[in-house]
């Protein structure tokens, strides 16, 4: 009996606040499929079935104590089964060679690519000599070639010729896998061109309108903004980042204030709030309507109706669904005469987006913004007691509110973004107060003027304060970009961080009574794990061209060119925001570009490219432990540890840590997922994955056995 009470008094202290953990538990279970080593088969997912019944059975036909454990096990299988069909309804096809030729297809998207260029993303196409069952649904391709015959416009069909090959996947073991990514966009090829893009058919009547409603409203606001500023008012609006140059990116970056590019929930809301103003109050201002209708209620749904216009122009992406999906949370509370702003109501937007689009939980976007949201709300909640009125002077509330909304969403959403970028904008604090203001009160509103003016062809003078508006914020991110110490590098976590630190943090927001302060302890061990996560000593990229190795400056690359997305990735992980050629300039190698040599504690490694480094092979073996070769290598001499492209083919770009003396392994394809590299049966030579020994070491082995 008492343990019977034990569980009521228990119940009882947290009745109504139990369902946000719903969210949490679904998400927890859409999480354990993603980190599964291989492809779920049908027996997972009967179990996951059979286990969503008897929770739903223990739920609605159970004692009321059985009810958390029922809705837990029920939100975990439903985790489970929700990414278990989004993997098969977005099948399509991924490129399987490297192909050259031909390319058509029409323009969904235009943005830009790291490298500075414009980048296509291109659907309905046709490659030569490829049947439609091989041929991906969708292709992005870089235009790095110098002349354009025509400015490319979404809804276009092109043709040009370039070089495609299937998403690469990490560039080390447990990095950023890109493949999947592309998987779940339907992406199955990537590339670039040097040639000209031609146009090979205009777009159809009555297709993609708004892609090109965005693609013309982009145009006319550069031609009246023809500046850097005009550039980030329209990606701003509209979601086309395309005339945004890298120096400006990179500074929005440095200075914490990329998320006011982005077309996030902070810009949404900006928008929302100006329009549900200016409605509810235009209608207050006709006294026999406002007596008659919910002044509240109209300017709901014509917000809720702009919202959804908003999320169409922008392109549907996921950042812009998920801001879509709680606005309408917070109006339909409004027309609901509920709270709007409740862990319940980012609990639903939550639970929505998670079913429709698990992979959504890995993206950086759902994490920070989530994060963001659920610490403003609650910290709110827990300031709210001290800000009543007539407690602080109602000047200070305004600034208040700014700069804890600030402190507030940076701590909570920072550590995702450290860990995303690899880097942490030390004043992002200070720029933020500085620009987030003018970003509500001047360029949304600017730009929501602009667009209820524009048929009457006054949209001129909000262009220009919008203009104004995004000037004062660029010249802030160059401003506090530049400052001494602006960024610092961050190194990336081990896979146990960030659980530890979101579900830590989320018992202390959900948990109800002093028990909550008990997830502060997962939270301080996962920050303990960060600050010592260790790196590998070495690295070797997918094709065996580039390494880099640990040295007394920092990570050491085998050369200064090439492989440029692996060498930046690995400095970044590492937290290095050295640039790829100075880091290729450090102390560490020796010899000739075609065999360098390096020397890892007791372990000499040569590196051998082309075809002099081939035909060195034999000689170097009697001198090294490990050759890497960039180069396929039939038959490999007696006694002699090669990673040669082969191996690596098979393996994925591979790690190599301290042990004892030597140097431990790890492949990164280890993984057999519908997006993963296909993984053959035929197992390793053993000798592949053995740890590297001294020869010394070697040696005595053998005299002892």
């Amino acid at each position: 009996m008492r343990n019977l009470h034990l569980i009521d008094t228990f119940l009882e202290g947290q009745r109504g606040h139990l369902f946000p953990w719903v969210a949490v538990f679904i998400g927890l279970g859409a999480s354990l499929w993603f980190v599964l080593p291989q492809e779920p088969g049908a027996a997972v997912y009967g179990v996951a079935a059979v286990t969503l019944g008897i929770g739903a059975v223990m739920r609605f036909a159970g004692n009321e104590r059985g009810y958390p454990v029922a809705v837990m096990l029920a939100c975990l299988a439903l985790g489970v089964l929700a990414a278990g069909v989004r993997v098969h309804t977005v099948a399509s096809p991924t490129l399987d060679f490297r192909y050259y030729g031909p390319v058509q297809g029409r323009i969904v998207w235009i943005d830009r690519s790291q490298s500075d260029v414009i980048r296509l993303t291109l659907d309905r196409v046709v490659l030569e000599r490829t049947t439609p069952e091989r041929t991906p649904d969708r292709v992005r391709v870089s235009l790095h070639g110098k002349e354009t015959y025509h400015e490319p416009k979404a809804g276009q069909t092109v043709i040009l010729t370039g070089h495609l090959s299937a998403p690469d996947g990490p560039v080390e073991p447990g990095g950023f896998d890109f493949r999947r990514m592309a998987y779940f966009e339907r992406l199955g090829a990537v590339g670039y061109t040097r040639n000209p893009v031609l146009l090979w058919q205009p777009p159809e009547a009555g297709t993609q309108t708004v892609d090109r409603m965005r693609s013309h409203l982009a145009t006319a606001m550069l031609r009246a903004m023809p500046s850097e500023a005009g550039a980030f008012a329209t990606g701003a609006m509209t979601g086309d980042r395309s005339a945004i140059s890298q120096d400006t990116a990179a500074a929005l970056r440095d200075s914490g204030l990329a998320h006011l590019l982005a077309i996030s929930g902070m810009n949404l809301a900006f928008l929302i709030a100006f329009v549900f103003a200016l409605i509810r109050y235009g209608v207050a201002l006709i006294p026999p309507l406002a007596l008659r209708v919910s002044a509240k209620k109209i300017a709901a749904l014509v917000s809720l109706g702009v919202a959804f216009f908003y999320l169409l122009l922008s392109g549907s992406n996921v950042a812009t669904e998920r801001a879509f999906i709680m606005v309408t949370v917070m109006l339909g509370a409004v027309l609901l005469d509920r709270q709007a702003l409740t862990l319940r109501s980012v609990a639903l937007a939550g639970i929505i987006l998670i079913l429709w689009k698990p992979e959504s939980l890995l993206a950086p976007g759902f994490q920070m913004s989530f994060a963001a949201t659920t610490a403003l709300i609650a910290g709110f909640a827990a300031m709210q007691d001290r800000m009543e009125p007539g407690r602080v002077p109602r000047w200070v509330v305004p600034l208040v509110t700014l700069v804890m909304s600030s402190v507030i969403g940076g701590l909570a959403s920072g550590p995702y973004a450290a860990a995303s970028f690899n880097r942490y904008a030390d004043f992002g604090l200070l720029a933020n107060l500085l620009t987030v203001p003018v970003m509500g009160a001047v360029v949304m509103p600017a730009g929501a003027m602009a667009a209820l003016l524009a048929p009457l062809g006054l949209s001129a003078i909000p262009l220009w304060v919008m203009e104004m508006g995004s000037a004062w914020i660029l010249s802030v991110a160059h401003w506090v970009a530049g400052l001494e110490g602006a960024v610092t590098g961050v190194v990336s976590p081990s896979a146990s961080v960030f659980p530890l630190i979101t579900l830590g943090m989320l018992w202390v927001i959900l948990w109800q009574g002093k028990l909550r302060f008990a997830g502060l302890v997962p939270v301080m061990l996962a920050l303990w794990f960060w600050s010592d996560a260790p790196r590998p000593a070495l690295l070797v990229a997918r094709d065996g061209s580039l390494i880099g190795v640990t040295g007394p400056e920092g990570r050491v690359l085998s050369k200064e060119r090439g492989a440029g997305f692996a060498a930046r990735s690995w400095l970044e992980n590492d937290g290095d925001l050295e640039e790829a050629e100075l880091a290729a300039a450090r102390e560490g190698f020796a010899g000739p570009r075609n065999a360098r040599t390096i020397t890892l504690g007791s372990i000499r490694i040569v590196v051998l490219t082309g075809k002099t480094g081939l035909a060195q092979v034999k000689s170097a073996c009697s001198q090294t432990e490990l050759i890497i070769l960039a180069a396929p290598l039939p038959d490999p001499p007696e006694g002699c540890r090669v990673v040669d492209q082969t191996l690596l083919t098979r393996t994925g770009p591979l790690a190599f840590w301290p042990e004892g003396d030597g140097l431990r392994v790890q492949m990164t394809e280890t993984a057999s997922r519908r997006w993963s590299h296909p993984i053959t049966s035929e197992p390793l030579p053993q000798a592949a994955l053995a740890p590297v020994l001294p020869r010394r070491s070697a040696t005595a082995d053998s005299h002892q056995e």
